[in-house]
């Protein structure tokens, strides 16, 4: 709000400070700039989230975002603006344990209308299969190791695997969800919205046939990840991860865990160790060295640094190449 007029110094130093104060707190990240002109105000949690939210709310809507682009959405911490965000949407889409402090602002909140993507496509769990580790990688009698003692609770860290979004089928049915709950918040587009969800269940129809047909005739089953992002993908198309991190990527894998990634990497022709772009590819770049393997990126798509450049289906095919390329795929 501009108003023209002199304002005392001593005051305009403390709104400074106050303003400060506000934004400083969290993490710092301010919630995406909304998108679209629509009536109703969607706040999803991280971009897989705003997309579908994007694809099925279309011009009836604005979509903002409370992790900004390009930031890993796992450790994310709400400021106060964020927390107002919430409690002010029409409709809030986020999923239940990826994110503890978005997950305590819906229960505290309780926005208008809430859909929980883990609702719509329970979690499940997805282990590895290495000697001596046991279902989720760790050596015999650890856990997993976080890098710091942050104070966050990391919920999804010690079982359910959160990415149901690079399961085609499975966003399919969380887009079902969006477009029913948007359709109860805005019942004069209700049939848009419903149009718009098949439309976009269509699209990730082609997109799961393009996974089936490029994974179907493969020299190698087994890929190495940074960390245990790509299980569904595994269990759609019958591949295996083998991961070096847990769900979460700033676990730690132990010595022992090492030992047995180099063992296997071997023993499966393992030849590429991927990494991905929002966390530290040190590890796998080492494993890679070690091994004499290469390395490449497999997006986990939770976060895009550049909407304009890039989205969902095309990082998914990026993805799709770079599987094919490392398996042996005819």
């Amino acid at each position: 709000m501009n108003i023209r007029r002199a304002v005392p110094v001593s005051l305009l130093a403390a709104t400074t400070a106050s303003v400060l104060l506000l934004t400083g707190c969290g993490s710092g990240d301010k919630a995406d700039a909304a998108s679209g002109s629509g009536s109703v105000d969607v706040v999803a949690a991280f971009y897989p989230l705003k997309f579908v939210a994007q694809q099925v709310g279309g011009p009836d809507v604005k979509v903002s975002s409370l992790t900004k682009a390009g930031a890993e959405p796992h450790d994310l911490e709400l400021n106060p603006k964020q927390v107002a965000a919430v409690s002010d949407a029409d409709v809030m889409v986020y999923l239940k344990g990826l994110q503890p402090a978005v997950d305590k602002a819906v229960e505290q909140n309780k926005p208008k209308n809430v859909v929980d993507a883990a609702a719509l496509s329970p979690l499940e769990e997805h282990g590895t299969e290495v000697d001596g580790a046991d279902e989720h990688g760790h050596a015999e009698g650890e856990g997993e190791k976080h890098t710091e003692d942050d104070g966050h609770d990391h919920s999804v860290a010690d079982g359910a695997d959160p990415h149901i979004w690079l399961d085609p089928e499975r966003l399919a049915a969380v887009a079902a969800g969006v477009g029913e709950t948007l359709a109860k918040a805005d019942p004069a587009h209700a049939d848009g919205y419903r149009t718009r969800a098949a439309e976009f269940k269509t699209k990730l129809d082609a997109l799961d046939q393009e996974y089936k047909t490029g994974l179907a005739t493969c020299q190698r089953k087994d890929f190495v990840t940074s960390h245990a992002a790509f299980g569904y993908i595994a269990e759609r198309y019958g591949l295996n991860e083998i991961a070096i991190n847990g769900v979460n990527p700033k676990s730690e894998p132990s010595p022992a865990r090492i030992a047995d990634l180099q063992k296997l990497v071997k023993e499966k022709g393992v030849t590429t160790v991927f990494f991905e772009t929002l966390a530290s590819p040190k590890t796998a770049e080492t494993l890679a060295r070690d091994t004499g393997v290469s390395t490449a990126v497999l997006d986990p798509i939770e976060g895009i640094k550049d909407e304009s450049k890039n989205d969902y289906f095309s990082v998914m095919r990026a993805n799709l190449d770079a599987l094919r390329k490392a398996l042996g795929c005819s």
